[in-house]
């Protein structure tokens, strides 16, 4: 075999094996009045899906006018077009693009602001989404003889208040932030409402190799005191409990919110490990990172987005962290064997 015939053989097989996987990238926290310069990377690498997960632009607002405005120069933005241009845009919303800071049922403006959004990333006229409260959603997608399920949690419409910090409330760690919450162990908290979790029980009885569960906020960490599912303890549980009694194969998290990227693995006796990739930073980035124990890749504070890539040949999954540099600063392998029942 003479050399430029391996170097073309080695060629060939990188790129064909890179042809078999089925890449979906996602992002969130993206300020409308910023460049969103890292779309144009995202739009560069042709993923197969790109999913905006929230914060997907500062609404901040009960004018409708004004939220109005702001997907219009959101809409405008020259690397938000490019990306429309190269891939398959999916989306749900977070606090800001929902009206206000950590939001939930309360938010009087939510039907409203509905709208706006499904307007804004096309959604069609005769969706489910326009049918039914809330915007939750999901997909299925062939690739490659393996089915690949995404759903898109709604952790905004139905979600009950979050319970205020005390300073009299005892906690095992010690913090060196203030927090802002404490666990909500209040039984008729929900995180998702009922027709919610009925909806999303049906999902999971679904046939699918992978399953990733788009959540606006982080699933996988520990309590910190911010926003998260750890803030309602009987809604996270009641997750995995929905898990494991559908026997749901290959849930993987994607989540957001926190201006900093990071991998969570949680684990739990009645699920496989729970992996959970937060990617949180299209423009926005904090100066720490809070304590995660669960925190296995990161943290990442550059500005970054996130990848999950799915490789139907070898089982395999990696979930990836990339920055404005177009470095891999996260690279966690996950073997679908070991989220299986």
């Amino acid at each position: 075999m003479t050399r430029s015939t391996f170097f073309f053989l080695t060629f060939f097989f990188a790129f064909f094996a890179k042809s078999q996987e089925l890449r979906i990238a996602f992002g969130s926290c993206g300020h409308q009045e910023k460049p969103l310069s890292i779309l144009k990377d995202v739009a560069k690498s042709k993923p197969d899906y790109f999913i905006f997960l929230g914060d997907n632009l500062y609404g901040d607002t009960r004018d409708m006018e004004v939220l109005k405005a702001k997907y219009k120069q959101f809409g405008k933005n020259k690397n938000f077009k490019a990306l429309k241009k190269k891939t398959t845009i999916l989306a749900t919303w977070d606090d800001h693009d929902y009206g206000e800071n950590d939001a939930g049922k309360y938010y009087p403006k939510k039907e409203e602001s509905k709208e706006l959004f499904l307007n804004f990333f096309k959604e069609p006229k005769k969706s489910e989404r326009r049918n039914h409260p809330g915007i939750y959603t999901s997909y299925m997608i062939e690739h490659e003889k393996m089915m690949v399920q995404i759903i898109l949690l709604d952790c905004r419409t139905f979600r009950s208040d979050l319970k205020l910090y005390d300073s009299t409330y005892s906690v095992d760690t010690i913090f060196k932030h203030t927090l802002d919450y404490v666990p909500n162990f209040e039984e008729d908290s929900t995180f998702l409402g009922n027709d919610q979790w009925y909806w999303l029980t049906n999902e999971l009885r679904k046939k699918a190799d992978v399953r990733i569960i788009g959540s606006s906020t982080q699933f996988g960490i520990s309590f910190n005191g911010y926003e998260a599912w750890a803030n309602f303890p009987y809604e996270r549980e009641r997750m995995l409990d929905i898990i494991s009694k559908t026997k749901a194969n290959g849930v993987i998290f994607i989540s957001g919110d926190v201006h900093y990227g990071e991998v969570s693995k949680y684990f739990s006796s009645k699920t496989y490990p729970i992996f959970d990739l937060t990617s949180s930073g299209l423009t926005q980035s904090w100066h720490f990172a809070t304590p995660n124990s669960n925190r296995i890749g990161g943290p990442v504070m550059e500005n970054h987005y996130g990848v999950v890539r799915i490789n139907p040949k070898d089982q395999k999954v990696n979930l990836q962290i990339i920055d404005l540099n177009k470095d891999v600063k996260v690279d966690v392998k996950v073997d679908l064997k070991a989220l299986k029942f």
